[in-house]
């Protein structure tokens, strides 16, 4: 056995602590011999070809142990293994969109022997990151990204007088984003080459929208397309020199005015395609003659791949597989965890349905994630009433604003993190406007295995300094109920309101949502030395620490504020007269509730009579990907961390 295999079967074994009744993985004896791209160069196909089904095999048994994103890493793996084989990375730059899909990536850029960390702290990104390798030369875990990182990395070598390779590989969910459409245009009206890859699997997160989807489709399903493609191929190969360029011209002219690919050359690349991403006779022979293309301008290759392939229970799954847990890598069979509690997403469906059912005005819109926002349950019951927009976050605020104008009680269901990409939409066409567009932010605060890309940070603070704007943040799932109900009866201003990832506390569920009263905050425990002002999920920590303070002799107030903003002030006033400490706590970036509560204080006098107030806040660094606990304690807002600045407050 080679060391490489060695390494593998090693971290297999810790991944999965290997005993008696458990299976060894398949064997991959050509893969055991491949550390990095220079290993496959001299590969011949049927070489390729079997090293491309040990690295599904290999990529299936990894992720079975650690979880991740699965399916779209299944539905590139021969396109991989042909990119790194006709290119000369790290020298050429290869830029994959999002990320879900660099798993097999990975596994052949001198990273297989540590693809058991996957997602875990202290092992690698389920994304692409530049800290991570040299292989990965820009990171990326939002989408549509890609054309323009890729345009900026050849404009460069072009100024620095550079002969690198440049590949982006953009998925055709990817292509509905708006910003894909800017790197295109711009990357079209300019002479410095650039390969674009197309890789078109009908499919991202959830099946794909939109004209883009459907001009796609157009292309691939052509029979007439593909029938003047053979004709003309063989026809070239039985003429003579002179004809044979007429031909080859006749096929061009085809090609764009049958294919459509007529879209992609008037925007200035060169089209070819489309071609099966799976079959390497294919893949090697266009991406090689891609390559070499002489000439100046970008070009685009569309190629046709299967997202979960390989592995049937990814492809009869309705989602291929995209993002799972553990699971059996022969039958594909989930491990199950009993949640305590339904999740925070559950609950919102839950309420949402029940307030669409009591007011018809009421709409969902997604930005290609239904199923992580829960809006997929919403379907089921009013199919005409959700809207998902791909992944165009920005298009969707507006699209709200919209609708909102006309009378309509528009919920944007976005992570947190994603709705950062709309900013400039909240602010001019929804809060200038003092339209009632709703917003739901999932994902709020700590994340977990999905780490630094899709923590939600921000929002507060992006959306704290919004005029008008109310903004909500859900302690437990019950007031996630009431926070709903909450957001339908609000028809005066924006109003948004977060929630974390994950099970929410177990606290029993109303049988329908309150209507609280805006910028009112509650009292959970009354104290005389310190108190602390709570804004989220944080509140159970809080009144832990307070427990334990209690314990010690320290007596603590404890407030759920609720409301960033409006803030409430009377509470807020009483907080701070009434105890010789206040902390504030908050999963979220400096500049958010903090800072709301800071202001008022501050001009209300409060500090002038000695007040010693702390600010507890995620800390001023991206937090690596780990269990959302240990992201707590790393960001300093975990139990004892609470008690130790209560303390630390009063001892001064």
């Amino acid at each position: 056995m080679t060391y490489a295999a060695v390494v593998q079967a090693a971290a297999w074994c810790g991944q999965r602590v290997c005993s008696g009744n458990d299976e060894m993985p398949k064997p991959t004896p050509l893969l055991d011999r491949i550390d990095k791209p220079d290993d496959l160069r001299n590969l011949s196909p049927a070489q390729l070809r079997q090293l491309a089904d040990e690295v599904r095999s290999d990529l299936i048994e990894t992720v079975s142990n650690t979880g991740g994103h699965l399916g779209a890493g299944l539905g590139v793996v021969e396109l991989t293994v042909a990119l790194h084989h006709i290119f000369d990375a790290p020298h050429d730059k290869i830029i994959w969109d999002v990320g879900h899909q660099v798993y097999p990536h990975k596994i052949l850029t001198e990273r297989r022997h540590r693809m058991h960390s996957l997602r875990q702290g202290g092992g690698l990104s389920g994304f692409s990151k530049r800290s991570e390798s040299e292989y990965d030369p820009f990171g990326a875990a939002h989408a549509s990204t890609s054309v323009s990182a890729a345009l900026g990395f050849a404009v460069a070598r072009d100024l620095s007088h550079g002969s690198n390779r440049v590949v982006a590989v953009i998925g055709d969910g990817a292509l509905t984003g708006g910003l894909a459409f800017e790197g295109l245009n711009n990357a079209g009206a300019m002479a410095n080459r650039m390969i674009v890859i197309l890789n078109d699997n009908e499919m991202s997160i959830a099946p794909p929208v939109g004209a883009m989807a459907k001009y796609l489709s157009r292309i691939f399903s052509s029979k007439e397309f593909v029938t003047i493609r053979e004709i003309g191929t063989q026809l070239k190969e039985a003429l003579p020199g002179a004809f044979k360029a007429a031909a080859e011209f006749a096929d061009g002219y085809a090609r764009r005015l049958i294919s459509s690919g007529v879209l992609f050359e008037e925007l200035g690349f060169h089209y070819f395609g489309p071609v099966d991403g799976h079959d390497m006779d294919q893949l090697i022979p266009i991406l090689r003659y891609v390559r070499d293309y002489p000439g100046k301008g970008p070009l685009l290759l569309h190629v046709i791949t299967r997202k979960g392939n390989g592995f049937p229970p990814a492809e009869s799954s309705e989602d291929k597989y995209h993002g799972v847990g553990k699971f059996d890598s022969e039958t594909g069979e989930m491990e199950t965890k009993a949640l305590s509690a339904p999740s925070y997403t559950r609950v919102f469906s839950d309420s949402l349905i029940r307030e669409a059912q009591a007011d018809d005005r009421i709409v969902a819109i997604t930005a290609a994630m239904p199923s992580g926002t829960g809006i997929d349950r919403f379907a089921l019951q009013f199919p005409h009433r959700v809207f998902d927009v791909g992944l165009a976050e920005q298009h969707s605020v507006t699209f709200a604003a919209a609708l909102a104008a006309e009378g309509m009680k528009p919920f944007v269901a976005v992570y947190s993190t994603f709705l950062q990409r709309a900013v400039d939409q909240i602010i001019h066409d929804v809060a200038i406007q003092d339209l009632p567009v709703r917003f739901a932010l999932d994902r709020a605060g700590f994340v977990g295995a999905d780490g630094q890309t899709h923590c939600g940070a921000f929002d507060i603070a992006y959306m704290g300094c919004v005029p008008g704007m109310v903004l909500m943040a859900a302690a437990d799932e019950a007031e996630l109920v009431h926070m709903v109900a909450t957001a339908a009866a609000w028809d005066e201003s924006p109003i948004a309101f977060r929630y974390p990832r994950g099970a929410g506390t177990g606290i029993a569920l109303p049988q329908s949502g309150e209507v609280l009263r805006i910028g009112e905050g509650r009292m959970m425990r009354e104290g005389t030395d310190a108190a602390i002002l709570s804004y989220g999920a944080r509140l159970a920590d809080c009144l832990a620490a307070a427990e334990q303070l209690q314990n010690e002799g320290i007596s603590v107030s404890v407030a759920d504020a609720r409301f960033a903003k409006p803030l409430d002030t009377v509470l807020l006033d009483r907080l701070a007269h009434r105890h010789e400490a206040l902390i504030t706590v908050e999963e979220a970036s400096i500049g958010g509730f903090a800072a709301q509560v800071s202001h008022h204080l501050a001009f209300a006098g409060a500090f002038d009579d000695g007040l010693r107030f702390r600010p507890m806040v995620m800390a001023d660094r991206f937090i690596d990907h780990d269990t959302p606990q240990r992201q707590l304690e790393q960001a300093g807002l975990g139990v004892s961390d609470i008690a130790s600045t209560v303390r630390n407050a009063l001892a001064k």
